[in-house]
């Protein structure tokens, strides 16, 4: 009876027909756990090794990862050969072979097979192709939700008016209108991708497109802050088109502020492009913004000289300058005593919608040093003492017309007459004050020439200047 009780027929699983209690089953998957220990009990009899080396090979039989197995039992001594499809395989037959009652050791000698069966690799790809060709259903459903949450995502962002209403200037419109876009996209792969249980290559895609990122982060780190510095510059509006700017040491004209770069011309009419990140960062001079204008200018006189005299008629001939204003008033300052003279700072308001601050400085240094010489206060140049050592021999002079006279021995050139002082300039050479609009009427020029926005501009004359 139990030799008929170990003869099971093809299919049935072995372990059932040695355990009475136990209903008999189907083959066990390959997800099975292993048995525990001692969990298979064998009627104890002489041919007890016979019995547990055809238990193990029929069982071995009946799972498809462990049919390449051999099973030979010598006195309760279990070894494995063959090979296996990979590791896990083998260490599951060593775990089967050990939980048999009446085993005493198990020696593991199975090998991993590591052929290519031709055969059944097609056979693979048939069944995975056959498989897809029953998704395709469910695959095409999954295509159309993703193409229609992304067109959802395009309409929404296609609501330029209502994004340019809460966006405070276009160019953030556009991008609120790009992250809707992206978002909505990304939405719909992710909502096709879980329909048809790619939940795993979800996360594999999502998880490269991290560590992508952060790599492209590190590599794009300068065109990123160039562009976040873009956003803060739209933001803040530092300046207008056309102001008069000094950014670090560029000085120039605003033409335009794009997404990458802020367009200058400088005065001498050339173009110059900074990045946003560098004008984010820098120390910016605006001489637009307050059109009025200090200049400065420093005159010496003779040190012994009325300085007191001087200071107050410098001040009083920049007062009497039509393009000076009243308010604030001109001023004249004793800055230093020099070793010949004593030098004095004179200060003056302009206002640069009448009157340029080159041609304003110019003419009032001219004004001012020809009332001081009219008056009779000397500018004096430095002067320097020769001193001769009294071993210096006496050097010979000779006159220009020859005959060996020293220099000492010519008569003394009778004095010459003072030079007139210079006339001080007319009241009709004030006018020529009149700001140049050369670079500002090119910048207007280049601006109305890119209207059909090969450059988009950021500046926005409706937002407040910062």
């Amino acid at each position: 009876m139990l030799l008929g009780a170990l003869l099971l027929p093809a299919g049935a699983h072995a372990a059932g027909a040695l355990l009475p209690e136990a209903p008999a089953e189907s083959p066990a998957p390959d997800s099975a756990p292993a048995p525990a220990p001692g969990s298979i009990a064998l009627d104890r009899a002489a041919d007890a090794d016979s019995r547990i080396e055809r238990f193990l090979s029929e069982t071995f039989a009946n799972v498809p990862s462990l049919t390449g197995v051999t099973v030979t039992v010598r006195q309760g001594v279990v070894t494995l050969g063959g090979t296996a499809a990979d590791e896990e395989a083998v260490t599951r037959a060593e775990s089967i072979a050990g939980g048999v009652e009446g085993v005493v050791t198990v020696e593991n000698d199975i090998e991993r097979d590591v052929s290519v069966d031709l055969g059944q690799g097609i056979g693979g790809v048939g069944d995975k192709a056959r498989q897809a060709a029953r998704m395709l259903p469910l695959i095409g459903a999954a295509i159309v939700v993703a193409v229609l949450i992304g067109v959802l995502g395009y309409l929404l962002a296609s609501l330029t008016g209502l994004w340019r209403r809460i966006a405070p200037n276009s160019f953030l419109a556009a991008l609120i209108a790009s992250a809707i876009r992206f978002v909505f996209v990304i939405g719909g792969i992710v909502v096709a991708l879980d329909m048809i249980g790619a939940g795993a290559l979800m996360g594999a895609v999502l998880g490269g497109a991290g560590v992508i990122g952060i790599a492209l982060g590190f590599a794009m780190r300068d065109t990123i802050e160039t562009y976040v510095a873009s956003i803060m510059l739209s933001l803040r509006q530092p300046f207008r088109a056309n102001d008069h700017v000094v950014i670090d040491t560029y000085e120039g004209r605003v033409i335009r502020l794009t997404s990458r770069a802020t367009v200058l011309m400088t005065l001498d009419g050339n173009h110059l492009r900074i990045p946003n990140s560098t004008v984010f960062n820098a120390t910016i001079l605006n001489y637009t913004r307050n059109p009025q204008r200090r200049f400065d200018f420093a005159l010496g006189v003779d040190a012994d000289d009325d300085v007191e005299a001087a200071r107050r008629l410098g001040r009083d001939t920049l007062k009497g300058l039509p393009f000076v204003l009243a308010e604030p008033p001109p001023e004249a300052r004793i800055s230093e005593v020099g070793d010949s003279n004593v030098v004095l700072q004179f200060l003056g308001w302009i206002d640069q919608t009448q009157a340029d601050w080159y041609k304003a400085r110019s003419r009032a240094i001219a004004v001012t040093k020809a009332a001081l010489e009219q008056a009779g206060f000397a500018l004096p140049e430095p002067i320097y003492r020769l001193r001769f050592d009294q071993r210096t021999g006496v050097l010979p002079f000779e006159n220009v017309g020859g005959g060996g006279a020293k220099a000492d021995s010519a008569p003394p050139s009778p004095p010459q007459p003072p030079a007139p002082p210079p006339a001080a300039p007319s009241a009709a050479d004030h006018s020529d004050v009149a700001p140049d609009d050369e670079v500002a009427s090119m910048v207007d020029r280049e601006r109305a020439a890119n209207t059909a926005g090969q450059e988009k501009d950021l500046l926005d004359s409706s937002q407040p200047v910062e």
